[in-house]
């Protein structure tokens, strides 16, 4: 007799397997390569999503507790190396990597995180040139928010005090690295904004690796840094450091001694200025007193101050040749004028009636004094008057001939 087959129901089936699966090392300490395909955050805060290569895929879940850990947020199309326990889900009946850590392949995950928040900060406009303000060009008090443990911010005390101590500085210590280090540097900004503790703020701290300096990757730093009022100068590592906090700040230092440099500046070169200054305005005061003294030296050689009469006189002098002048003047413009006179008059003499009358010529005048030029202007037994070169004589007219010359009749 065949022995009896064993018959499962489907849960005790999924649960078999299930246990089979558990029941493999291998399969609970795996690391698995792919692209992530069909990516899906749900609000329980678990990611589920496909990896898959060029023939075949696996289903993968990461819980909200694992997920909370990402330095990145997984896309699809990115390729990714997985790390988990392969297993079953048992009210499916399909088996899935319960995944606990995601690293993206060929470049660490804190690269792609950073990536990420730059092109997306870029994107809003937290990079944007026209939101920088400009730095106090002489700060009255500095902020510095930083680890107070830390060799940067000694470094930036001895700076401050070496190239401007008149400058108050502020030290708001805070941690720089770790999960509590974002919100306490984002909260000494706000912090500093809302006291308004100083008028300049840097902000960062020494060199490290790429984790050490990742609180000043954080986006709820570089917002901050971007809410604040006061200028922010971003000291973040060493020279090749770069962090978000560079891109958002107003200023970026290579170095927390490089913010120091930039924050203000050095009261040496400011002394060298004034320096330069004072020998420039004593220079130009110096020549502008010789040339007063050289025309003060001048006025006091002048005639008119060591002989006072001298300018009188040489005015008298002055007032009896123009008078000299005058009279000339007037003598010939009377010359001329006799001249002309004595031309005029000669002409006019030589046109007078009395020049014709002394040739033995007569004029004729009635009673009312008008000169008679025909017969016909007078009748006979009208009273006329004929002046004559000398004299004149009272007639009567006996006739008058009014044609031709004169008949011989008597007037």
């Amino acid at each position: 007799m065949a022995q009896e087959q064993m018959i499962f129901s489907v849960s005790e089936a999924n649960n078999f397997i299930k246990a089979l699966l558990d029941a493999v090392p291998q399969l609970q300490t795996i690391f698995v390569r792919g692209e992530i395909s069909n990516y899906k955050l749900y609000p329980s805060g678990h990611h589920y999503f496909t990896l898959k290569d060029e023939g075949s895929a696996l289903k993968c879940v990461m819980f909200r507790g694992m997920a909370s850990k990402l330095r990145f947020r997984p896309e699809n199309g990115m390729k990714v190396i997985a790390f988990g326990r392969i297993g079953v889900f048992p009210r499916d009946g399909a088996y899935q990597l319960y995944c606990s850590e995601l690293s993206a392949e060929g470049v660490g995950d804190l690269h792609v995180a950073f990536e990420q928040l730059k092109e997306k900060l870029f994107k809003e406009g937290l990079f944007d040139p026209a939101h920088k303000k400009p730095l106090p060009k002489y700060p009255k008090r500095i902020a510095i928010i930083t680890s107070s443990a830390g060799a940067a911010v000694h470094d930036m005390l001895r700076i401050l005090n070496a190239r401007w101590p008149m400058s108050e500085v502020v030290l708001l210590p805070v941690r720089v690295q770790g999960s509590e280090a974002p919100p306490e540097i984002a909260g000494a900004l706000r912090y500093a904004n809302k006291w308004q503790v100083a008028d300049l703020i840097i902000t960062g701290r020494g060199g490290g690796s790429i984790e050490d300096l990742w609180a000043f990757n954080d986006e709820r730093v570089a917002r901050a840094i971007y809410a604040s009022d006061i200028p922010v100068i971003s000291a973040v590592g060493h020279e090749p450091d770069v962090t978000i906090a560079d891109f958002v700040a107003d200023a970026r230092a290579s170095t927390p001694s490089n913010a120091a440099e930039i924050a203000v500046p050095d009261q040496r070169e400011i002394y060298r200025r004034l320096g330069a200054l004072q020998t420039r305005m004593v220079q130009s005061e110096q020549k502008r007193v010789k040339a007063l003294r050289e025309q003060f030296e001048k006025t006091s050689r002048s005639r008119a101050l060591q002989d006072p009469m001298a300018f009188i006189d040489d005015k008298r002098m002055l007032l009896d040749y123009t008078q000299k002048n005058l009279a000339a003047l007037a003598q010939q413009q009377m010359a001329q004028r006799q001249q002309q006179f004595t031309a005029l008059a000669a002409k006019l003499d030589a046109l007078s009636p009395l020049k014709v009358l002394g040739r033995g010529y007569a004029v004729a005048r009635n009673e009312q004094g008008q000169i008679l030029r025909a017969a016909q202007e007078t009748a006979a037994g009208e009273k006329i008057e004929v002046l004559l070169g000398q004299g004149s004589l009272s007639c009567t007219v006996n006739a008058c001939n009014t044609g031709g010359n004169d008949d011989g009749k008597n007037v």
